[in-house]
């Protein structure tokens, strides 16, 4: 066989069936070879970073091991900002790229470069197949490596020569491996002696749980400790049901911040997350004075990575939280699971107030112009098919999606997780492929859909049922509250403007964007028309766009 027979017939033994990809001349070899593996599909794109922003979405969403192909150094270099974003994700995601013929790299030929080095800061492997004979044994170690928890990214350079040269190594099967199924009893023990001695337990929650199907789990465990449950800041999937009467919010982006939000809590128990990503630096421990730190996680490189903890248990996500919370309820005297109850009811009653307000907030907003963030969001949410895949780009509307919403299932949300913008219309292509003839809804802000805008064609292309809604408010509205508080930390003069955040001149036309891409659209800028406008939309069943007209930064 040539190398990219082995190429396309080891990503078929690793059951993978698609490829997100943009093209180029170093990629002819895969190309010209599809026409004889008819069960290869190629999901095309026009730009890079909107196929690795679809595949890693894909991956994220079927829980399957994505794949990439890219196109020499310029088409990498496109695509680190999305490589990065499924590095942050922990997508299962393998890139490829086309190289120059190895007998001329040291001439340095036309869109040559060191690929495998571009790519290594962003990826948990990068390498370059030096030999056809080498092409079974790279992708087999490329798919062990992408799938090992952290999950994360690969990179494979593909000379073209190497793609066409003949070799007799056919393609390797999968391994088969069987990991520690129960986590260290001598961990569990110990966690559950620190939690016994809580007056006031947290829960702050991570993707992994959601990742791993472990939701139920962590119910039992907050209900068990009368917890309340946080999220972090930015969430990639839904991992505890928001309308659970323990959930809470998402944690603010500072360590002072975060250890005011968590109060007095003398117990903190981290479960499967990144702890803790910040945007702004503040001196001292994100936990409160005293508290002590347990953490949870399936693989050792999270335990205590970012602050020291007082127990860190190592072990798959299900058998190891049903563990502790068996062990607490072992371990339980009445005196304690009555504090616990106690916690329960004090949540309860908290939950009912936040959920009474907000509704408030929506109906004293419902009629304003320009169209309220609260009406918009519980528009879009009655418009929504039940059975709709969300992904969700929305940046400072955020808050209010999340009130709407209130989602219960994880498989029903994506989430931009790693922070670089543009993933919204990207990731729902990834979204929509994973998930034949499901709707899909994908609500971005206007700055972040232009980073990815070529994932309309994508969408018209593939004829995918994906509605977009743009948050139209002409303006990074992000940059403008960040802005505010760089001048109120620094001590910076808080009268001036704000410089190059607005989007107005000219505004940017989504309608006839999306029309010069195949996708038909419609801009409402009344609240009474938002209604049909989305229901019209869910109804066509091919793509559509709303672009909404909704209130700026004041």
């Amino acid at each position: 066989m040539r190398g990219h027979e082995v190429f396309l017939k080891s990503l078929a033994a690793h059951g993978v069936d698609r490829i997100f990809g943009n093209p180029g001349t170093t990629e002819s070899p895969l190309l010209d070879s599809l026409a004889d593996h008819p069960a290869m599909r190629y999901i095309v794109h026009l730009h890079e970073g909107v196929a690795v922003g679809a595949a890693s979405y894909y991956a994220r969403a079927t829980g399957r091991t994505a794949v990439a192909n890219l196109h020499v150094a310029p088409g990498l270099g496109n695509a680190i900002g999305m490589i990065y974003n499924a590095f942050k994700s922990q997508a299962p995601l393998i890139v490829t790229a086309g190289q120059q013929d190895t007998r001329m790299l040291r001439r340095d030929p036309i869109l040559s470069h060191d690929l495998a080095a571009m790519a290594a800061p962003v990826t948990k492997w990068s390498t370059e197949v030096r030999h056809a004979d080498e092409m079974d044994e790279v992708l087999r170690r490329a798919f062990k490596i992408a799938n090992e928890p952290p999950y994360g990214p690969v990179f494979l350079s593909l000379p073209i020569d190497v793609m066409a040269q003949e070799t007799r190594n056919g393609p390797q099967p999968p391994s088969r491996v069987f990991l520690p199924a129960q986590p260290d009893p001598r961990g569990i023990a110990v966690a559950c002696e620190l939690l016994l001695g809580a007056r006031e337990p947290v829960i702050v929650v991570g993707d992994e749980v959601a990742r791993t199907g472990a939701a139920a789990e962590l119910i039992r465990l907050a209900e068990r400790l009368g917890a309340a449950v946080w999220f972090e800041g930015i969430r990639g999937h839904s991992a505890f049901p928001a309308r659970h009467p323990h959930a809470r919010a998402s944690l603010p982006f500072d360590a002072a911040a975060i250890r005011k939000t968590l109060g007095s809590a003398d117990r903190v128990l981290l479960v499967g997350g990144a702890f803790f990503e910040e945007v702004w630096f503040t001196a001292g421990s994100p936990f409160p004075d005293g508290a002590r730190v347990i953490q949870i996680e399936a693989s050792v490189r999270p335990l205590g990575w970012n602050h020291s903890v007082d127990a860190g248990v190592v072990g798959p996500m299900e058998p190891t939280l049903q563990a502790l919370e068996l062990a607490l309820a072992a371990g339980a005297d009445a005196a304690w699971n009555s504090a616990a109850a106690a916690r329960c009811a004090v949540l309860a009653e908290q939950k009912a107030r936040e959920t009474a307000a907000y509704q408030a907030r929506v109906e004293k907003a419902w009629s304003r112009m320009p169209i309220s963030m609260p009406r918009v969001m519980t528009e879009i949410q009655r418009a929504a098919p039940p059975n709709a895949l969300i992904v969700e780009e929305s940046i400072t509307a955020s808050v209010d999606f999340a009130a709407a919403f209130a989602l219960d299932a994880d498989e029903r949300f994506l989430g931009a997780r790693g922070g670089g913008i543009g993933q919204g219309l990207a990731g729902a292509i990834g979204a929509s492929v994973g998930h034949p003839g499901r709707p899909v809804l994908c609500v971005s802000g206007d700055g972040s859909a232009m980073y990815s805008i070529q994932a309309l064609w994508t969408a018209a292309h593939h004829r995918l049922p994906i509605v977009f809604v743009i948050l139209a408010n002409r303006e990074y509205r992000v940059l403008k509250h960040n802005l505010d508080i760089y001048r109120q930390r620094f001590d910076a003069a808080s009268d001036k403007p704000y410089p190059h955040m607005d989007l107005g001149g000219p505004p940017l036309g989504f309608v006839a964007l999306a029309a010069g891409m195949g996708v038909p659209g419609v801009r409402v800028d009344q609240p009474e028309d938002l209604a049909g406008a989305l229901a019209e939309a869910f109804a066509d069943g091919g793509p559509r766009l709303v672009e909404i007209g909704i209130e700026g930064k004041r």
